[in-house]
């Protein structure tokens, strides 16, 4: 079915092939018009003027790197991330890559009928209104889960979506599941820990041993067996090995593929956005995206917005915590202290000592009055 659909995006793309030329010859004209302003933009950050760069939401972004930025305490997602630059989802974009494309008429979920548009040589069009809408939504809650220090799981284990899922993930420090979701790797997240906990000591076993002058000695049957338990591990768990706790969010590709993922998430109560096709229930989502789910072009367009939007919040949080950080720093250096009510220390510490002295004279008067009543 996958190839069917394929084939029938395709066709669509061929038959839009004259507006795209017609579209992309008057980017160039455009872009040419524009060289100078990017000219002058680059010169300005050479000589380390700022730069205004775009932050709306779907808009194009100037890429900007953020490794090695310390992270916030509380926070469970690596440091070093990209801020992702993404095609925005548009009407166009969708029908480019084949989001309207439905599965079979006759596999259908009935729950999906608010979203379907018509039918099509018997295969089912989703209204693209409609996910433009829903993916609007979703946007704005990615954004604001990484603008609070929240960590997302992207899940996309069918074929066409792991290597797409695993890039997005490495570029923006998040985690990612593309091979085989374990059944319990939220509802039993401390077993799974473990399992990680032994993959990293499998790797520094056998770091060790191939050491000049290390006391680590391993046969060659060993070292095939503890290396062949090492590449199961990381298959399976290598995506999440820097997960501290669960994920704040989810966003899961095919929902009827990893359906036990969804049911876990649902059963944490962890917020989970995903696509849903015309064969999958939408009421077990919390912010459903009906589109093609099985075609790459509309995969890898979701993956990158997912990861563009996200990289917004994350780059916002983090400047705050660098703000923050910096204003403490000042703060120190001169000499002022304050203390956690806003208080400066030096003050605070002569009303405490002065409390204590009052109090221990207090409590002397009261000892000498007993004293002479009971004489």
């Amino acid at each position: 079915m996958a190839e069917e659909k394929e084939a029938a995006s395709a066709v669509e793309a061929q038959e839009a092939a004259p507006a795209a030329e017609t579209q992309e010859a008057a980017s160039a004209a455009e872009g040419k018009g524009a060289a100078s302003a990017a000219e002058v933009k680059g010169a300005a950050s050479a000589a380390g003027e700022p730069t205004e760069a775009s932050t709306e939401s779907g808009g194009e972004q100037q890429a900007g790197s953020a490794e090695g930025s310390a992270p916030t305490k509380g926070t469970s997602y690596r440091s070093d991330f990209e801020v992702v630059e993404a095609e925005p989802v548009t009407l166009q974009s969708l029908l480019h890559a084949g989001a309207h494309f439905g599965h079979q008429c006759h596999r259908w979920n009935p729950q999906m009928l608010r979203y379907i548009y018509g039918e099509k040589n018997g295969t089912h069009i989703l209204n693209l209104d409609i996910t433009l809408e829903r993916w609007k939504q979703a946007e704005k809650f990615l954004e604001d889960v990484a603008n609070r220090g929240g960590s997302i799981l992207i899940v996309g284990t069918k074929p066409q979506a792991r290597e797409i899922a695993r890039g997005i993930a490495d570029r923006i420090g998040a985690f990612s599941v593309t091979q085989r979701w374990l059944g319990g790797t939220l509802s039993n997240f401390e077993t799974i820990k473990k399992s990680i906990h032994r993959m990293k000591k499998i790797e520094e076993l056998l770091q060790k041993a191939e050491e000049e002058g290390s006391t680590v000695r391993l046969n060659k049957k060993e070292r095939l067996n503890m290396r062949r338990d090492l590449d199961k591990l990381e298959s399976n768990l290598g995506g999440i090995r820097h997960m501290r706790h669960v994920p704040d969010v989810l966003f899961v590709v095919d929902v009827q593929r990893d359906a036990i993922a969804v049911r876990e998430a649902r059963k944490l109560h962890i917020p989970v956005v995903a696509l849903v096709d015309t064969n999958v229930d939408p009421s077990m989502v919390d912010y459903p995206i009906p589109s093609n789910d099985d075609a790459s072009r509309t995969l890898k367009l979701f993956l990158e917005n997912v990861a563009a939007a996200f990289s917004r919040g994350k780059q916002a949080f983090v400047a705050r915590g660098n703000q923050r950080n910096a204003g403490r720093h000042a703060a120190g250096k001169d000499g002022a202290r304050v203390s956690p009510n806003g208080e400066d220390s030096g003050t605070h510490g002569e009303v405490e000592v002065l409390k204590k002295k009052s109090s221990s004279s207090d409590k002397e008067t009261k000892e000498a009055a007993g004293v002479a009543a009971s004489a």
